[in-house]
């Protein structure tokens, strides 16, 4: 799917105005110019017409006439910028000034996405996958394996290692998913936003959402308990390359949220949509807490990574 439709689409429309802008602008600048100096628009005259003249010798094979036609636009060019120094204006101040000299406003260089247009698309994405804050301050550089010890350590160290390759090597539906089970403060928040960040990095779109959030979403929009403009929004949660569920289990079990659980996991799965799913459970309290049919799909399909240590926040809290 790569990057974020909407957010395509959002920034696209503004590169399709920027561009536009720039050439209006630049004429205005010149149309400016030649009201204050009529020498400037008897040159850009002259040097507009050489086109035709360099064009007529080219075709006839004088090459002669074309280096020369050359020379005196050289000349019209110096004198050009000469006359508005000395006016006091910069001697660009006619031409297309773009924000991105590579690309020209455009989006594109060589019919591939200009490094200016995915950096835009890839903060809009940070924006959009409900986890920026925790994508900017929990990264795989500050994962720290020191708080991990004994047999946790080289666990631990595999973890972190699968879940960066994952990371790294991701491909929207090829990649398949994960489940992140352990007790609380081990980590599993932290890593699966490192994911999250590198996987939108490349392109590709990605949404994080507490479980409660998530079936409150879902709902809202059966239920009809909508604030006035308020959308639920929950294509997202089926469409988005990569889904990150947080905290599994925190949220109240009913027949409903059961049922929107199932629908969602194995959506995901029929269209080889990647999800990783953190929870505090056990894989037995998984299987008291859900129906068979979610629990097996989930242990049947998933990659499962068992955290193990204790808990990290009271560690580093002892630091303090």
């Amino acid at each position: 799917m790569g990057f974020n439709r909407e957010n395509y689409a959002k920034i696209k429309g503004e590169y399709d105005g920027k561009y536009l802008r720039a050439i209006e602008e630049a004429q205005f600048r010149r149309a400016e110019i030649h009201s204050k100096l009529p020498e400037i628009a008897k040159i850009d005259g002259e040097l507009s017409a050489s086109g035709m003249r360099v064009f007529e010798a080219s075709v006839s094979g004088d090459r002669a006439m074309v280096d020369r036609i050359n020379e005196e636009n050289r000349a019209l060019l110096k004198k050009r910028t000469d006359i508005l120094v000395t006016a006091g204006f910069p001697a660009n101040y006619t031409e297309i000034r773009y924000e991105c000299s590579e690309c020209g406003d455009t989006g594109t260089v060589e019919y591939r996405m200009c490094r200016c247009m995915r950096d835009k698309l890839v903060k809009a994405g940070l924006e959009s996958s409900g986890m920026y804050e925790l994508i900017r301050t929990q990264t795989f550089d500050n994962f720290e394996l020191k708080y991990y010890s004994g047999d946790a350590l080289p666990r631990m160290k595999a973890i972190f290692d699968i879940a960066k390759k994952y990371a790294e090597d991701f491909e929207a539906e090829k990649s398949g998913s994960i489940l992140m089970m352990g007790g609380t403060g081990l980590g599993k928040t932290h890593l699966s936003s490192a994911m999250g960040g590198v996987i939108i990095e490349k392109g590709n779109d990605v949404y994080y959402a507490n479980a409660v959030d998530m079936l409150a979403d879902f709902e809202k929009e059966k239920f009809g308990n909508l604030r006035s403009g308020e959308s639920a929004d929950t294509e997202k949660y089926f469409s988005c390359d990569l889904l990150i569920i947080d905290d599994l289990g925190t949220e109240l079990v009913s027949q409903f949220s059961t049922s929107c659980l199932y629908n969602l996991i194995n959506s995901r799965l029929i269209r080889k949509k990647s999800t990783i799913i953190n929870t505090n459970f056990t894989k037995e309290e998984m299987r008291k807490k859900y129906q068979d049919r979610i629990t097996s799909r989930i242990f049947g399909e998933y990659l499962v990574l068992p955290f193990v240590g204790t808990d990290i926040r009271e560690k580093k809290l002892f630091e303090k």
